[in-house]
């Protein structure tokens, strides 16, 4: 299984960014997608997640209100994150990830089987 993070860039504060994750390598694609982002010398901290069958989603409390995570109908293999009035905070490198556990949660980077090699999001202020 492979996993493409792609939409990164650089963005004036106020801005949005639309990242979007492909995944290929097996039909089945999993349960759970999910968003981390990891800024130099802190922890990968959980960003958002969408579980494919469910239909729900859950959002850190940093991005709640001004993201959201989506799956492609047409494309299922390729998720989006959009984040909107991006903030200098939110600079950082975003990575997705996917679950074929089904698990309940969203939020633990274990949980997670395969990830992406991550894509830079640069806000500037």
């Amino acid at each position: 299984v492979q996993l493409q993070a792609f939409g990164g860039g650089l963005v004036q504060a106020g801005g949005s960014l639309r990242l979007s994750c492909g995944i290929s390598g097996r039909t089945f694609i999993g349960y759970v997608m999910g968003w981390f982002r990891q800024t130099p010398g802190k922890e990968r901290e959980f960003v958002a997640g969408i579980n494919w069958s469910r239909g729900t989603t859950n959002y850190a409390d940093s991005v709640k209100g001004r993201s959201t995570i989506s799956r492609d109908n047409a494309k299922k293999s390729t998720a989006y994150l959009q984040i909107d009035s991006l903030k200098p905070e939110d600079t950082a490198v975003y990575y997705c990830a996917v679950d074929y556990s089904n698990s309940a949660t969203y939020t633990t980077e274990s949980q997670y089987d395969y990830w992406g090699q991550g894509t830079q999001v640069t806000v500037s202020s």
